[in-house]
């Protein structure tokens, strides 16, 4: 049986009330901190504020790199140019392209926008110049809208954001990329690129909270930035490197034995973390949130109009992550069926989310679907859609022209995920006698 009745979970996702309503305010998330953590209990104490001193370290040697490369600098460079970074970088070329120029040239550039903490900024392409002397780590990943009151989104100091992350797939990319080019460059034209790979590995694994999960921004930056991030399945990819090094995987082999053995405990931690994040509703397992908070494990909020909620699109990604585990536990079999039972459940049919004469609306259409919402109210498992003044709505069609035009409120994200269950389902779930 599913976790929950089909019926029961679509009569809460179709029913609303006569006038759509802001039913409440998205809060800020809470940073992580040495407060919060004096505030656990003593056993889990001393783990938690060592992270925090050594992300503290990190973050004020990362700076002081900078400012000595800027001393007697008579003008500073202009920061990188922005763009997609991750189209640059790609994955699925044949194993020789990765000795060609064009590809030597993106990892020349990757080595030199590395941080002194090892990873890499985000939304920056690789195929343009390198980085000079005294110019920044990152390209400038402030918000392109104007910002509001107490805007969540807000760096507390823009020069300085997004200085190592794991969001929009930075990081994770470079070392792929920069594995495949070494792979492709044996011998001593490749120990550069390797040396890299590794620093960027060494890097994820000093970001992974003692929990098991990991921060969008490392050093951490403060605000959302710090909750264990699931977003843009973030985690799921960092865990699913991981694991392709603790395992051996082809074009990762060069790095030591002790990173290998690192990383598989690494991956082994993260799935107890999803273990431990996946929310219950009334008592059963459901899904999880593209944001938990560090230490409580709770929903938390991200940007203005991304709310402390359960997703449907980072949840299909953790189950197809842990139906790809070699061995499962019982555990992540349960988790993985209740994850599933829910977002089948969930699924809306004969709906559309299209554009109209007044913008992009949920509207009936016979035949379409099935949909899903993006967001979920973690305790009544009905659709709620977030506005750039944070404002927390219950209908799609309530918000702002502009958040519904520019913000993927429904889709059909976990199709692919429940097309391979079944199949997943009659290997690991004991069929019935």
């Amino acid at each position: 049986m599913p976790a929950f009745s089909r019926c029961a979970l679509l009569a809460l996702v179709l029913s609303s009330p006569a006038f759509a309503a802001q039913i409440g305010v998205i809060p800020p998330a809470e940073p992580l901190t040495a407060e919060r953590v004096a505030a656990l209990p003593a056993a889990g104490r001393a783990a938690w504020m060592d992270y925090l001193a050594r992300s503290a370290a990190q973050r004020a040697a990362d700076r002081a790199a900078l400012a000595a490369e800027r001393k007697g600098l008579a003008a500073w460079p202009a920061a990188p140019a922005g763009g997609n970074g991750e189209a640059s970088m790609p994955l699925d070329k044949p194993a020789d392209w990765y000795a060609s120029e064009a590809a030597l040239q993106v990892a020349r550039n990757i080595l030199s926008y590395q941080t002194p903490a090892g990873g890499w900024g985000k939304n920056q392409p690789r195929d343009q110049p390198p980085r000079e002397r005294g110019q920044s780590y990152v390209a400038d990943n402030s918000p392109k809208k104007p910002a509001v009151a107490g805007d969540f989104d807000k760096a507390e100091d823009a020069q300085w954001s997004y200085v190592g992350t794991i969001d929009n797939d930075a990081t994770i990319t470079e070392i792929r990329f920069l594995a495949r080019v070494a792979a492709a460059q044996p011998g001593a034209p490749g120990e550069a690129y390797q040396q890299a790979a590794q620093r960027g590995v060494a890097y994820l694994l000093a970001a992974q909270f003692p929990n098991g999960g990991w921060p969008q921004v490392w050093p951490l930056q403060g605000g959302y930035h710090d909750a264990i991030t699931l977003n843009d399945n973030a985690l799921v990819e960092v865990a699913e490197l991981m694991g392709d090094i603790g395992r051996g995987a082809a074009d990762l082999g060069f790095l030591p034995a002790s990173q290998r053995t690192a990383a598989a405990a690494a991956e082994a931690k993260a799935v107890q973390l999803l273990l431990a994040t996946q929310i219950r509703v009334n008592g059963k397992l459901t899904l999880w949130a593209q944001q938990h908070d560090a230490l409580t494990l709770a929903p938390a909020s991200a940007r203005n109009y991304e709310p402390p909620a359960l997703s449907s699109g980072e949840s299909a990604k953790v189950l197809a992550f842990l139906m790809g585990l070699p061995e499962p536990s019982p555990a992540v079999v349960e988790a993985v069926r209740a994850g599933v039972g829910t977002l089948k459940a969930l699924g809306v049919r004969d709906r559309a989310f299209v554009k109209t004469d007044d913008g992009r609306k949920l509207v009936v259409q016979p035949g379409a679907g099935p949909l899903w919402a993006r967001y979920y109210d973690p305790a009544t498992l009905k659709p709620v859609f977030g506005d750039r003044d944070k404002s927390l709505h219950d209908d799609v069609n309530d918000i702002s022209l502009e958040r519904r035009n520019g913000y993927a409120w429904w889709g059909n994200w976990p199709q692919k995920t429940l097309a391979a269950y079944d199949a997943w389902a009659v290997k690991w779930i004991k069929q019935p006698s």
